[in-house]
């Protein structure tokens, strides 16, 4: 078990993902709780999957792991209506959440949404199809996490104006003011996210960390209010921040 005081359960698809998530997360709390200070965060929150243990419940496992469990449930319609894409996939992270040995605080439910405004649906239909014994906050990426890190790009040197320069007239728009256009979905393609990610910072990982954790907030959530950034942001905002602000967050019902 954590020693933290509130345990945060992410399901997301791979490392990249839950670092900008609650790397962001953790920004919007420091931001909002004004007794929380960067030295005390790791001993308020802890992020975790399934398991105290385990860093993040991949999507990907989310199917097996839930059979494996003989957790019913799952079956029917969303407030009447068939699930949209990703619905039943999230209700299933759910339910497997909600029955874990510690429960979690809260839950993000962080994805891409690969151009398709489904998956936005499907999220919500599982948020809000019954009440779960934690706020569920959703973060879906338009159409891709890469264009998170994009709008937070800054150009710092004569050298990264020329280059994003050159990135605005290749693509015919600009990568950062209008990231939600990087659609793409084949590896190299001329709106392919990763690839005018990497023009811009030469695929360095340290430029990509300051594009998400030095950015102000506020142009985070200007610039990305088409590609889900705001949105997320918010969620955090009406979600998180209540639980160590020591009110109860909407969407919080205690356990069965």
């Amino acid at each position: 078990m954590s020693d933290a005081a509130h345990e945060f359960a992410v399901v997301c698809e791979a490392r990249a993902d839950r670092d900008a998530a609650c790397g962001l997360a953790d920004r919007v709390l420091l931001e909002e709780v004004d007794w929380l200070a960067p030295e005390t965060l790791d001993s308020c929150r802890k992020w975790r999957g399934r398991t105290s243990e385990e860093p993040f419940l991949r999507w990907a496992s989310v199917r097996d792991e839930f059979q494996s469990t003989g957790i019913k449930g799952i079956f029917g319609g969303f407030g009447g209506q068939p699930g949209a894409l990703d619905a039943h996939a999230a209700r299933r992270a759910l339910l497997l959440l909600a029955s874990s040995k510690h429960l979690p605080d809260a839950v993000l439910l962080v994805r891409d949404s690969d151009g398709n405004p489904e998956r936005r649906t499907g999220l919500e239909q599982a948020r809000d199809a019954r009440k779960w014994p934690f706020p569920v906050v959703i973060g879906l990426a338009e159409p891709k996490r890469e264009c998170w890190v994009l709008v937070g790009f800054e150009p710092r040197t004569e050298e990264e104006k020329a280059q994003l320069q050159k990135e605005e007239r290749r693509l015919s728009f600009h990568p950062v003011r209008d990231a939600h256009q990087l659609t793409a979905r084949e590896h190299g393609a001329k709106k392919d996210a990763k690839k005018a990610l990497e023009a811009l910072t030469r695929g360095d990982p340290e430029r990509e960390r300051v594009c998400l954790e030095e950015t102000p907030l506020g142009t985070l959530s200007t610039l990305g209010r088409e590609t889900g950034l705001a949105a997320y942001l918010q969620d955090v905002r009406e979600r998180l921040v209540p639980i160590l602000g020591g009110h109860r967050a909407p969407g919080a019902h205690s356990p069965p």
